[in-house]
């Protein structure tokens, strides 16, 4: 090969290289969850091209991805220097001051970002948005206003006339998804304009999916994530979505087998692309859901060392929940509090939490380490509720029946009131179960007050269930005299009767209005009415120690006042 023919070959390569290693490469394997290979092709860009500011702002965000902060920071000041002027990585920076809870600080580089570029460029106006929808303490409605801002032409030039692109709706519906409520339609109506652009956009069908998600259309979603993942088989973010729905432990969702099954088809679309990180932790991750702990335990324990500061907790608590899952509870409870006391209270997340929370319920030991385990699982507990600002009714029950099954009566009653009290009905629509365990709970923890009120509430709102309601309302006050002299229960329980409640109550259920009111006529002396309800508790129960006993005293008492008076000493 001649000099001049090995020249134009060699350029050949440079050029056709040059395409393989293009910002667009890198922006494609972010849409598809690659961050591992984005982050290769984006240095490569760098590599060839160092004042490449697209480059430096998307590399950063595959860092990011990958857990990666001090990288990313790093990549994003790396390119400051070659770039002084870029918004774009001045908006990447701002990113990084919201992660860190600096919120005024993102702020302020934000809007020097916008006014530089008279908020006309898609690429900032995506990363301000995507920054504040997606980061805790972003404003979401800021989102929307930068997007908004991006799509409306009006007055403009037709030079300064912007062509909006998918990605464009798809960020300004990602603002309105998390602005929730109202907006959610919203966002599904803006998902749809990105399809019209784009018919084969997976993004955009996948986050309608977590629009109905979050409007609790459980089915919707499960049928717009599999929708996607048909439009495009190669999506892996889609799959991923399908995993994290099936280990969501509620009744509705949790399906381990479906979760190992989703977990293995993204593994098998991203790969490595993923990162070595999160690949092993997916490897470990399929094993715990196989119920194949030993195998889970191995694998987390022997990246751990290896691992980012930004994964350390999730390995952790896959390695800690191994442990608990198959009984070795004490070991469990030393991995959670060693992470746990190096972490810091306020890296800790809501998952952390609430395992910590299952740990401690899990460790017996004697009744004095009992009662510090159940304090401190009770603390974690709320601590795991009230981790996320945005209230989730499923969350909330989730805590008063674990308080519940710790026997933790008044905690329990406290967070099924804060499911009644705290969510309206569409947000909340198990509130008359929840309702119906206050009041019992209340009950359980001699709050009989409160559960009066509970119980009065319960049948006002709710009159179809007026016989449930007064017949708990009647054990509220039954429990205040619990020696049946007062009367505290009796309007209840004759009104009990009266709308036919002995036709819809079981005979177990029977026997305390029953006994209530032999005792509480006996204790008046009202023999005829006694009788009564003595034989209907005979009825349900011929043995009845306390009808055994009243006869006991009634005999007596006839005994006593058939004997003849003492006669006087006659003269």
């Amino acid at each position: 090969m001649n000099r001049r023919k090995s020249l134009i070959v060699a350029m050949l390569c440079v050029a056709n290289g040059a395409m393989a290693q293009s910002v667009e490469d890198g922006l494609k394997d972010l849409y598809y969850g690659k961050y591992e290979t984005a982050k290769q092709d984006l240095e490569k860009v760098i590599a060839a091209k160092p004042t490449e500011e697209r480059a430096y702002y998307y590399l950063g965000i595959a860092q990011l991805g990958l857990g990666d902060n001090n990288g990313a920071a790093a990549t994003f000041q790396k390119g400051l220097t070659a770039v002084p002027t870029s918004s774009l990585l001045q908006v990447g920076m701002g990113r990084l001051d919201l992660l860190k809870g600096d919120a005024a600080a993102a702020k302020q580089k934000f809007e020097a970002a916008t006014t530089a570029t008279q908020g006309r460029n898609g690429d900032v106006a995506r990363a301000i948005a995507d920054a504040n929808s997606e980061i805790k303490g972003g404003d979401r409605g800021y989102a929307a206003s930068v997007m908004e801002k991006l799509l409306n032409n009006e007055g403009r030039k037709k030079k300064e006339v912007y062509t909006a692109t998918a990605a464009d709706y798809i960020e300004l519906g990602d603002a309105y998804r998390m602005l929730g409520g109202e907006n959610g339609g919203k966002a599904i109506n803006t998902y749809e304009k990105a399809l019209e652009l784009d018919p084969n956009s997976a993004e955009a069908t996948m986050k309608e999916g977590l629009v109905n998600y979050n409007a609790k259309l459980l089915q919707d979603a499960v049928n717009d994530w599999t929708k996607a993942t048909n439009m495009d088989a190669n999506y892996g973010p889609a799959y991923y979505q399908l995993y994290e729905f099936y280990i969501t432990p509620t009744k509705a969702q949790l399906s381990l087998e479906n979760a190992a099954k989703y977990l293995e088809k993204y593994m098998s679309v991203v790969g490595e692309g993923a990162g070595k990180l999160e690949n092993e932790y997916n490897l470990a991750a399929i094993s715990f859901f196989k119920k194949e702990y030993d195998a889970a335990i191995s694998k987390a324990k022997s990246v751990l060392p290896q691992t980012t500061e930004a994964n350390r907790g999730k390995f952790t608590r896959l390695l800690a929940d191994a442990y608990l899952q198959k009984g070795d509870t004490a070991t469990a409870k030393t991995e959670m509090e060693a992470y746990a006391k190096a972490a810091g209270d306020s890296k800790l997340v809501a998952n952390d939490y609430k395992l910590l929370s299952a740990v401690y319920q899990a460790n017996i030991g004697d009744s004095a380490q009992r009662a510090q385990n159940d304090s401190l699982a009770a603390m974690y507990l709320e601590k795991y509720a009230l981790a996320d600002t945005a209230k989730d009714a499923e969350k909330y029950r989730n805590v008063a029946e674990s308080f519940k099954a710790m026997g933790a009566t008044k905690k329990s009653a406290e967070w099924y009131g804060k499911l009644v009290n705290d969510f309206s009905d569409e947000k909340n629509t198990g509130k008359i179960q929840d309702m119906f365990w206050k009041g019992t709970m209340e009950i359980y923890a001699h709050e009989y007050n409160q559960a009066d009120s509970t119980w009065g509430q319960f049948v006002a709102k709710y009159p179809t269930q007026e016989v449930l309601g007064t017949y708990w309302r009647g054990r509220a006050n039954m429990a205040k005299d619990p020696d049946a002299k007062d009367g505290a229960a009796l309007p209840y329980f004759q009104h009990l009767f009266e709308i036919k409640g002995d036709e819809k109550l079981k005979p177990n259920q029977l026997m305390f209005p029953y006994q209530y009111l032999m005792i509480y006529y006996y204790n008046k002396d009202d023999d005829a009415n006694m009788k009564i309800w003595m034989d209907k508790v005979a009825s349900i129960d011929p043995n009845n120690a306390t009808v055994a006993a009243i006869k006991e005293n009634l005999a007596n008492r006839a005994k006593s006042s058939s004997k003849p008076a003492p006669q006087g000493n006659k003269k």
